[in-house]
């Protein structure tokens, strides 16, 4: 019989999650999410999540600035892209460990306080980074403009292996093999997948477990004499290398940079993905990049002709009584059904959607467990 340990169930959910990444393109057809671009958004910003959850949902350090980490991985990977080579790997590597160079530095300095004033910290200095990357290192990131690849660009590496040029702009590619449509996105999700089981490992490691302690209680484990700050500081790198490698990876699929991405409305944007998918758990923020995505692409595409077709099979008064009522949530309105959801989760499911998950999974085991079967009166006098 197998026993189902801690380390039976993780392989399980490892296989789990595999699955659904190689089969997400048949699971999300039928909601209209099964396309390459979409799917790709899912994969990148769940790998974002995943790197925010290891900061915040470990050790409870809530940072408004993970976005400045995005914005210096696509810079990097763009710059790769324009100096050495259109391979995506020196790109990812490169965009990962600047990021985590940044991040090391910065958390050096801001690690130092904690609670609302960490958060300040990290805050401004995103909105620093979001402002030297618009005006003042234009040379370096082209301002409002965007960073962009040009036909002559230097390119050293793909010039000595001998790569050829085309008359228009080069694509980003993984040896020859094209990174945009299905192989872009399974690009993508092998990453994810990778991602996720560093994060799954270091959960289950005594480092997930010394930092799951600092968000417990940092200051009686600085009374023991146990200095906290190079658990913090490496949680803080780490999350860094993984906002820079999903700034590498949006990059890869739309060979641009610019400074948007590293505005205070991206880090916050994360917050909300953590939130909503369940803080500290494995699952969750993955989930709630899925689900803040589909709403963005998917509800905010629905247009007025799309609802009166829906609605079709209603009388006329009614058809365009509930076409104005459900277009208050959806097409610009999107950010409305987003809101509501938002507030039904932090009421009634404070541990988020892996909660919600959690219950019904609750539900069923009480359902399918087998109630106990009264003895009968000779069973009754046997045992007596």
């Amino acid at each position: 019989m197998i026993k189902f340990n801690v380390k039976n169930k993780d392989h399980m959910l490892l296989l789990g999650f595999i699955g659904v990444v190689a089969l997400a393109p048949i699971i999300m057809a039928p909601i209209g999410g099964g396309y390459p671009d979409l799917l790709q958004k899912f994969a990148i910003f769940g790998i974002f999540a995943i790197g925010f959850n290891i900061l915040f949902g470990l050790t409870g350090y809530l940072s408004f600035g993970h976005a400045a980490f995005l914005g210096i991985g696509s810079y990097t990977a763009v710059w790769t892209f324009k100096l050495l080579t259109m391979n995506v790997i020196p790109a990812l590597i490169l965009s990962t460990l600047l990021a985590g160079v940044f991040a090391l530095l910065i958390g050096f300095i801001v690690l130092r306080r904690s609670g609302i004033y960490f958060s300040i910290l990290t805050l401004a200095f995103a909105q620093m980074s979001y402002n030297l990357a618009y005006s003042v290192l234009t040379p370096i990131t082209n301002g409002e403009t965007g960073l962009q690849l040009r036909h002559h660009d230097a390119r050293v590496l793909d010039g000595l292996f001998g790569v050829t040029r085309g008359e228009g702009l080069p694509s980003t590619s993984l040896f020859g093999m094209s990174m945009s449509g299905w192989s872009g996105y399974y690009f993508c999700g092998v990453m994810l997948i990778i991602m996720f089981y560093i994060s799954l490992r270091i959960f289950r490691s005594p480092f997930g477990m010394m930092l799951r302690a600092v968000k417990s209680n940092q200051n009686r484990m600085s009374y023991t004499g146990l200095n906290t700050r190079p658990y913090t500081l490496a949680a803080f790198v780490i999350s860094g290398m993984y906002a820079g490698l999903a700034g590498g990876l949006m990059a890869i699929t739309d060979p641009l940079a610019g400074a948007e991405r590293m505005q205070w409305t991206a880090s916050g944007e994360v917050v909300l993905m953590t939130i909503l998918g369940g803080t500290g758990t494995l699952l969750g923020p993955v989930i709630g990049a899925g689900v803040i995505k589909y709403f963005e692409n998917i509800f905010s595409s629905f247009n007025e002709g799309i609802l009166m077709e829906a609605f079709s099979f209603l009388p006329e008064f009614l058809q365009h009584a509930m076409v104005t009522v459900a277009g208050l949530f959806v097409g610009e309105g999107w950010h409305l059904t987003l809101g509501a959801l938002f507030m039904v989760i932090v009421i009634f499911l404070p541990g988020g959607l892996m909660e919600g998950i959690a219950r019904i999974g609750n539900v069923f085991r009480r359902w399918r467990k087998p109630k106990p079967v009264a003895p009968t009166e000779a069973e009754a006098a046997a045992s007596e």
